[in-house]
């Protein structure tokens, strides 16, 4: 059986020193390290840099023959992300979720690393069983880079293929290794609601990608039954300020004044980095309730999914501020003033930060980075008034 899942699956604990030995023989994978670790050096004495570098991670990661022991390692450097560009993590709903049973946890998507890395990192501090992680295989051109994401139990998910019956094919083992992971292994596993980031704010789960989780089941089971032994659990990750949010709102402004947007080589690389050290503020995640009445409708299922993420979104003062000045305020909805909510402390902190952030923003690139900021106020107050958000 494992055999059809081979092009996609994460590395096994066998594996992990082999695909380590090549990983530490990489030039491009240390000449990256090199630049991030000691960026004033790496030009003039990146030859000297490397071979330390090999040897430090030899040495640092010696002994390590499994995927779990090897996250145990890595938890140091998440620790230290944190550290250096949040101003600290907190987490919610855990206390809903059994230790030892497997879930699928259907997530908002900001940010292409962080995002799984948080929801990782939650888990793994309440002691449960990290999920494996869906991503893409557009962001694994280079091969060191594929080799870092399955060492950490990531799968690919082969959205650069055209052919109709290629995709077809794919997406049907896409979906039958989903299936396997939860139901067969025992192992959760994280994917985003939609492909791609939500570049504007609007968290919404995409009912194709729900209808490929039951493909490789539709003789067997409803679409419903499927769904129901996955345990589908929305997760719902909140930051207060998005490092890429420059970048998101110069794309949306060239796809709104051109009609469509081509990535610059190297750029995938530039905002996994971004995301990685760049200055997030806090960041809240939430695990909602795993949805147990599953509807034999995928769009019902979608609109159950959004319900919860877009409920459960932390909203922190720079998303009001957004709304404040944003051009779509939405008449029927009544905010509470900053004041009601905040300390008069975090309301000057957030205006300077969203002050400075506005004004690096070209005026005309400045309603697509007010509307990532704001979508969230509207899509929470609207479900709080009973409208569809």
């Amino acid at each position: 059986m494992m055999d059809e899942f081979e092009a996609i699956r994460p590395y096994a604990d066998a594996e992990v020193p082999a695909v380590m030995a090549r990983l530490f023989a990489d030039r491009e994978f240390l000449e990256i390290l090199a630049r991030f670790r000691f960026p004033r050096l790496a030009g003039s004495l990146g030859w000297l840099l490397k071979p330390l570098i090999a040897r430090r991670l030899h040495g640092e990661f010696a002994g390590i023959h499994s995927v779990d022991t090897l996250q145990e390692r890595i938890e140091f450097y998440l620790d230290r992300t944190i550290e250096r560009a949040t101003d600290g993590i907190t987490y919610s709903g855990l206390d809903q979720l059994k230790p030892g049973s497997a879930y699928l946890f259907l997530a908002n998507h900001r940010d292409i690393v962080m995002d799984p890395a948080f929801v990782n990192y939650a888990v793994f501090q309440a002691r449960m069983r990290t999920p494996r992680i869906a991503i893409g295989d557009n962001l694994l051109q280079r091969p060191f880079v594929s080799d870092l994401m399955r060492l950490n139990k990531s799968f690919i998910v082969r959205r650069s293929l055209t052919g109709r019956r290629e995709k077809l094919a794919a997406y049907q083992v896409l979906s039958a290794y989903i299936n396997h992971s939860i139901r067969e292994d025992g192992e959760s596993v994280w994917i985003a609601q939609a492909e791609g980031r939500a570049k504007d704010g609007d968290d919404r789960t995409d009912s194709a990608i729900l209808k490929m989780l039951h493909m490789s089941r539709k003789e067997e089971e409803s679409f419903a039954e499927t769904l129901t032994a996955l345990r589908p659990t929305p997760v719902s990750i909140s930051y207060e300020y998005d490092p890429c949010d420059q970048a998101k709102a110069r794309e949306l402004y060239i796809r709104a004044t051109t009609g469509s947007y081509t990535k610059a080589p190297g750029e995938d690389d530039t905002s996994i980095a971004l995301g990685i050290t760049g200055y997030k503020g806090r960041v809240h995640i939430s695990f909602g309730t795993p949805i147990e009445e599953i509807p034999d409708d995928a769009k019902q299922l979608a609109a159950a999914v959004d319900r919860q993420i877009l409920g459960s979104y932390r909203l922190f003062p720079v998303h009001y501020l957004a709304y404040r000045i944003w051009d779509e305020r939405d008449p029927q909805l009544a905010i509470p003033s900053l004041v009601e909510l905040f300390s008069e402390e975090e309301i000057a902190r957030a205006e300077a930060e969203w002050s400075k952030r506005l004004a690096a923003c070209p005026s005309v690139q400045q309603p697509y980075l007010i509307q990532q900021y704001a979508n969230p106020v509207r899509n929470r107050y609207r479900l709080e008034s009973g409208l569809e958000p």
